[in-house]
This record gives structure tokens, C-alpha cells and sequence, in this order.
């Protein structure tokens, strides 16, 4: 059968659905690039906040449009939607054929009279990128923040073995991937629900020791109150590993950190930075940050800013708090009026601008190692990334001038010209 998957949300979202196409390529089906060419759609969906939820239920409606329409024989919707509200979509929806909680490919092929044999394999989607594929190591999350749903929709922490994980990295590797995003709800437990003190590390020394030397390792998402010394050392030292890091602090304040159940205080939060910074002044630092949590007051957000100031991430994601169905955040006091939170993101938002651009012209004139990813050759110019920008969140680098050999995937050495506030540009060397 002729099957379309759409994948919504994150990017652990995008290795379930790779996952799935491995599991539909082995038993016989093919994915094809567009909606018109299929038989059957599926959607991957999200549910962690309720726009997500409304994307998803968005895209669901179209299928359903298309299957009266005759352009589509099934509908298929799997992932977090049906974790969090199995029991009501199929009144909602009953145009949808199946449904299929995270994971459960084997039970979605039965339904589609294709019986797998319950091996884990990851295939590629037609979207796919070619030159940076993501790794998820672990599924689930143990943390408990007061305002995320996402241990009641994906469960507790299960990591994957280390043997599965390098196999799966190697095999993207051979497949023409130049980077790996490691990923996972917290990266700083992996191997700690098998009583496993040093998991992250004992995996990354079997990562570098098995990969390609020139295939680029980079972390995403690490709580930051299992952030220590020894990791950011690690990171530091390592041969593949980038000096990249995503942590996200989501507050400074202590009392807005405490009702968030962070289990941090702002004082250890900024000995993280700090180190890192000692150890390598360049070390490309991201974070995520909330504003409008249940009871933030001004003095609270003011104590948000001062730490912004101080650390100097070079990159920032920052969101308005939502009040999550089901969360305990949800439900307490204090709630803040939409009007106040979009104030507030905004003027964090500009702080964080005039800091980014502060850290990127400590680049200019200086080279980077670039990953090309577009070239526009009869345009003159090509654009990548370095060790400072993750896909999708991040700026680019644009090179300009290229040489007419220069291909997508290669790996150049860049004199940057210009630094602006999220992208660079610069000449190859």
C-alpha cells in the first residue's frame, strides 16, 4: 500500500515516525512524498500544549476531507493524541480507520493486515533530511515539572539499550548523515532506570569510539540539576561532540523554580554557565525559558532578566505559560492574564536579542567548520551550519561566493565577514 505520513511536533516525534517507516518498509508498503499519491495517510501526532493538540486535530479534518472526497481509502492516527485521549477521539473521529498509541507499530501493521516481526528498525521518510538525523536514546520522563503533561502521555523513563542506539547511529551514518542530534526527554538519566550511575557517558565513549571520526555529535535537552563538572568536561574533550548544550532553566527566580518542581536553585544554575564558559569561552550555551507561571510576579520576572544578563546564553527559546489540562500548574493560584505574559515575553525576548548578537560578534573574523546544507550555486552563496547553531531552532551561516564543486553535505571551512543577531555569513577559506 501507498502510505503518507505526516509527522507533527518534536524531533523525537520525527525517530518514532522513521521507526514506523521501517517497520511499514519491511512488511511491504511504500511512503510515498505527498498526500495525492497515497492510499492511506498517517498522522504522527502531538499533544504536549493545546495548540499542538489543535494542529493535530487540524490535520486529521483534512484527511478526513479527502477520504469523502475518494482520494483516500484509510486514515490512520498514532502517537501522543491517542496516549492522552484514547478513549474520546473515536467518537470525535470516525472517519479514522485505526489508531495506534507512541510505538505501537506492530499493533497498527495487524491492522493493516501486513503482521510485523517486532524488530525495532529505522527507515527514512521522503521529508527526511539526509546530513542530520536525530538519535533518540530514551523515551519518557521521571521529572515531575509542575506545568508538563509529559510523563502522563509518554509514561516514566525507558532507555534504549547501548548496543541498539550505536547501531542505529552507524546506520545513519552510512546512510550519509554528518551530524547526530542526541535526543531524549533528559539526556542526563539515560541508563538511570537500569541502575545505571554513568549511563550518558558510557554511551558517548561508545558513540565516538564506534563512529566515523567526522561525524558531528550534538546534545539536546539536559535538566540542568544533573549537569555537573564532569559532563561539561566530557563534552569539552570530546572527540566528535560538539561544545553545544541545551539546557533549559525555564526561570531564576527560586520561588517561581520551587512551584515549578525544577529541584535547581538559580545559584547552582549559574555555576553550570560559569563552568562552562571557564572551561571553553565559546561553548555554544542554549536555554528555554517560561514567563507568566501561576504567581510570577514583576520582581519575580525582573529576577528572570538579571539572570539572563549574567549567564548570556547564546541562544534562547522562551515561551508564555500555558495552563496545561491535567498538569499541576494548571490548577494552582495566581494565574496571569494573557495581555501581562505577552508583555513579558516580548521584553525578554529583545533582552535576549541585544545578548545573542553580542556573542556572535565574537566570531567575526574568526573560521568555522560548516556543515553545508543548501547551495544556491547559481545564486553565488550556499548556507550551514556550525557547532553553534542546532537545525531548525537556530540561525544559519551563509557562505558566500561558492565554488562550483561545493555540494550539500560537505564540510568547509568558513572566515566569517558578518555577524548579525541569529545568522553569520562569511567566505569559504
Amino acid at each position: 500500500m501507498k502510505i503518507y505520513c505526516l509527522t507533527l511536533g518534536c524531533a523525537k516525534n520525527r525517530v518514532d515516525s522513521e521507526c514506523l517507516a521501517g517497520a511499514l518498509s519491511a512488511a511491504g508498503h511504500s511512503l510515498v512524498s505527498s498526500v495525492e499519491e497515497a492510499e492511506a495517510a498517517i498522522v504522527n501526532t502531538c499533544s504536549f500544549i493545546r495548540p499542538a493538540v489543535e494542529e493535530s486535530i487540524e490535520a486529521i479534518l483534512d484527511l478526513e476531507e479527502l477520504k469523502k472526497e475518494g482520494k483516500l481509502k484509510k486514515i490512520c492516527v498514532a502517537g501522543c493524541l491517542v496516549n492522552r485521549y484514547e478513549s474520546e477521539l473515536p467518537k470525535e473521529l470516525p472517519s479514522v480507520d485505526f489508531w495506534a498509541r507512541t510505538e505501537e507499530w506492530e499493533e497498527l501493521l495487524r491492522k493493516l493486515n501486513t503482521p510485523g516481526d517486532g524488530k525495532r528498525r529505522r527507515g527514512a521518510l521522503p521529508s527526511s533530511p539526509k546530513f542530520t538525523r536525530y538519535l533518540k536514546i530514551s523515551e519518557g520522563c521521571d521529572n515531575r515539572c509542575t506545568y508538563c503533561a509529559i510523563p502522563a502521555i509518554r509514561g516514566r523513563l525507558r532507555s534504549l539499550p547501548v548496543e541498539l542506539i550505536v547501531r542505529e547511529a552507524n546506520q545513519l551514518a552510512a546512510e550519509g548523515a554528518k551530524e547526530l542530534c542526541v535526543v531524549g526527554q533528559d539526556l542526563t538519566v539515560y541508563g538511570s532506570d537500569r541502575g545505571e550511575k554513568d549511563g550518558l557517558f558510557e554511551l558517548l565513549d561508545a558513540l565516538e569510539s564506534s563512529l566515523p571520526r567526522d561525524i558531528w555529535i550534538r546534545l539536546l535537552y539536559l535538566h540542568p540539576s544533573r549537569v555537573t563538572r564532569k559532563l561539561l568536561e566530557r563534552v569539552a574533550a570530546g572527540r566528535q561532540l560538539l561544545p553545544y548544550l541545551d539546557i533549559p532553566v525555564q526561570h531564576g527566580a527560586p520561588q517561581i523554580l520551587a512551584a515549578m518542581n525544577r529541584g535547581i536553585e538559580p545559584e547552582a544554575l549559574r555555576a553550570i554557565f560559569r563552568t562552562a564558559r571557564e572551561i571553553n569561552p565559546d561553548f555554544a550555551l542554549r536555554t528555554t525559558c517560561m514567563v507568566g507561571f501561576p504567581g510570577e510576579k514583576r520582581r519575580h520576572f525582573e529576577e528572570l532578566t538579571d539572570f539572563v544578563k549574567e549567564v548570556r546564553f547564546d541562544r534562547m527559546g522562551a515561551f508564555s505559560f500555558y495552563p496545561e489540562e491535567g498538569t499541576e500548574a494548571a490548577k494552582m493560584e495566581g494565574q496571569l492574564s494573557e495581555r501581562t505574559k505577552k508583555k513579558r515575553l516580548a521584553e525578554l525576548m529583545r533582552l535576549q536579542e541585544e545578548i545573542s548578537f553580542e556573542r556572535q560578534l565574537r566570531f567575526e573574523g574568526r573560521e568555522l567548520k560548516v556543515l553545508v546544507e543548501r547551495v544556491a550555486a547559481g545564486e553565488g552563496y550556499a548556507e550551514g551550519r556550525s557547532f553553534r547553531e542546532a537545525p531548525e531552532v537556530d540561525g544559519i551561516i551563509e557562505i558566500r561566493g561558492v565554488r562550483e564543486d561545493l555540494k550539500e553535505g560537505d564540510v568547509v571551512t568558513v572566515r566569517i565577514t558578518e555577524a548579525m543577531t541569529h545568522d553569520m555569513s562569511g567566505e569559504e577559506i
